[in-house]
């Protein structure tokens, strides 16, 4: 098993994250940041498949990485069905789903489509997906949203939520199946889910920005002003859904995204930023007591990750309110290369039969 390597890749909205891996090691990790100007001649994101396949391929090249020793290509997954949480071999329904947007598009439905694509120039080498952002394992108890035209949906962090509990699970020699788990994971969007006994069967859906505001998302709004605010006529459709999902949070409250400058912000006594920021900890905590009533009040561990999480005053904020509910432990930052490269490793292994896309 020496010889064999995992190339990972991670489209995100302004950048792509290449890893490749021998075995559970990595040799090479690289981010693409994209600029505004590189990226407006493409009308739909998977225009941009060409653009991003070509970068991969030169950064590898450059990096004079032999690639005819790999045998899995992992791509994040994308906007598909819902499926269950797993590893799933590309195929040519999955291809369809990703390339005409059936289920919705993200950045994220390029993972797939250029994992195929490099997959197909490599003599052994097999493309997959694991634990897309529409993993969804709901209670159906959980899918009621209080009006039969509305259903709730699980859309969330699932590759970082799973492997960090997974983690976890390790540092106290358990089964990652035998917890249950309150993980919250905090970046652009938060999200935070209820993990039972290796099923999360409830978590926010936080593509649309239900559940906590985060930095780039407005979270939960007041629906009554909100109906309002659409019927005006003062904002088009696509402006609504911007200030929702993009310029929301922290956006539109302190005119970043960026966590760390909120907390730069803070220590040089600007109290609007600390009362805002503390108000996105205090939801954060709100949620986790939600979660904390879904899992019966059986709960092993609160995990927090995500690279909000670095930040020690805001997990204090956290802390402070939810301590009493489950031990709390911190796990800064998100490792989603090393989640897909470790899938396909145990793929490879045998460890993990894919599953099929249908």
């Amino acid at each position: 098993m020496n010889d064999i390597r995992i190339i990972a890749i991670n489209p995100g909205s302004t950048s792509t994250k290449i890893a490749v891996y021998q075995n559970t090691e990595p040799i090479f990790l690289k981010t693409i940041y994209h600029s505004a100007e590189e990226l407006a001649p493409f009308q739909r994101i998977t225009d941009q498949f060409q653009f991003r396949k070509d970068i991969i391929i030169q950064q590898i090249k450059e990096a004079d990485i032999d690639t005819d020793i790999v045998r899995a290509v992992m791509g994040r997954g994308g906007l598909l069905k819902p499926i269950a949480s797993g590893v799933y071999e590309v195929n040519d329904v999955m291809i369809h789903d990703l390339q005409h947007r059936t289920f919705r598009e993200h950045a994220s439905n390029l993972g797939g489509l250029i994992a195929h694509d490099l997959a197909l120039h490599l003599e052994d080498a097999k493309a997959y997906i694991a634990d897309p952002i529409v993993v969804d394992e709901l209670d159906d108890i959980a899918r009621f949203a209080g009006h039969p035209l509305f259903e709730r949906i699980s859309i969330f962090h699932a590759l970082n939520q799973k492997a960090t509990a997974r983690d976890f699970a390790k540092t106290i020699q358990r089964k990652y199946e035998e917890l249950n788990l309150i993980v919250v994971h905090m970046g652009g969007g938060i999200t935070v889910g209820a993990h039972q006994r290796g099923r999360v069967i409830d978590v926010n859906q936080g593509l649309d920005g239900e559940g906590p505001f985060s930095p780039e998302r407005s979270g939960t709004l007041p629906v009554g002003e909100l109906i309002t605010m659409c019927l005006e006529g003062k904002y088009s459709e696509e402006e609504i859904r911007k200030m929702v999902m993009g310029s929301g949070g922290l956006v539109a409250y302190l005119g970043t995204n960026n966590a760390v400058e909120v907390e730069e912000r803070i220590e040089a006594g600007d109290k609007n930023a600390r009362i805002i920021y503390e108000a996105m900890a205090y939801q954060v905590a709100k949620y986790v007591g939600e979660m904390f009533t879904v899992l019966r009040g059986d709960v092993d561990a609160i995990l927090i990750t995500g690279g909000i999480a670095y930040d020690k005053l805001f997990v204090s904020w956290i802390q402070e309110r939810v301590f009493r509910l489950a031990p709390v432990h911190v796990f800064p930052g998100e490792d989603e290369m090393k989640a897909l490269a470790m899938n396909g490793f145990l793929v490879i292994k045998g460890e993990i039969t894919p599953k099929e896309y249908f």
